[in-house]
């Protein structure tokens, strides 16, 4: 089977790579940013692009449960390490905007109240922080099941930044409703009803 290919290969595989390849599109957007390959506005591409790479990279971790339960693939040893490079990616993005884009407090603050597509991206963020805090061997020791219920607030965070990101989009474009349409059904596969139908050797 093709689960047991993969499988077998990524038992060879530890995780910390990820870390490394993880940062290199960060490192090779401050090069584009730098030799002018952003366009006319580097610091709203950059910001784009980050928030772009937290989502994709939450939608990744999403996929991990499901993968595992109805097809085999165990990819389990990853989760730690998507979840993490997600969270750094989504806090760039905050970073990029309050530092490079708004820089003036009173507007940032006001934006937040302001601005629903901003006030839910923050939500989304805050949400993020206690996972990334406690995505190590020492919280899920000290928290016990605890540790379980506080992370499936990702569910939480993973639908706000598809629906930040539908909200962000000027007009009708398709991604952000292809992504909101992913996080969906990743979601409804997590349903106790969609548990009981899943297939016996699952």
């Amino acid at each position: 089977m093709i689960a047991d290919h993969i499988n077998k290969a990524t038992r060879k595989v530890p995780a910390w790579p990820l870390y490394i390849v993880g940062a290199l599109p960060l490192v090779w957007l401050f090069w584009q940013g730098v030799t002018g390959g952003l366009g006319v506005d580097p610091v709203k591409e950059m910001e784009h692009q980050m928030g772009l790479w937290g989502l994709w990279l939450l939608i990744a971790g999403l996929c991990i449960t499901p993968l595992q339960r109805y097809a085999g693939i165990r990819l389990i040893k990853y989760r730690r390490a998507i979840g993490l490079l997600a969270f750094f990616y989504i806090a760039m993005h905050l970073l990029i905007w309050l530092v490079l884009d708004v820089q003036i407090l009173g507007q940032i603050i006001a934006d937040i109240y302001k601005r629903p597509y901003i006030t839910i991206g923050m939500l989304a963020f805050v949400l993020l922080i206690p996972l990334a805090l406690t995505s190590n061997n020492w919280s899920i020791r000290k928290l016990g099941p605890r540790w379980r219920q506080l992370h499936k607030l990702v569910y939480v965070a993973v639908l706000l930044g598809g629906i930040h990101f539908f909200m962000l989009v000027k007009g009708f474009q398709i991604e952000p409703l292809v992504y909101l349409g992913v996080i969906t059904v990743l979601l409804a596969l997590r349903l106790p009803m969609a548990r009981r139908k899943r297939p016996a050797s699952a």
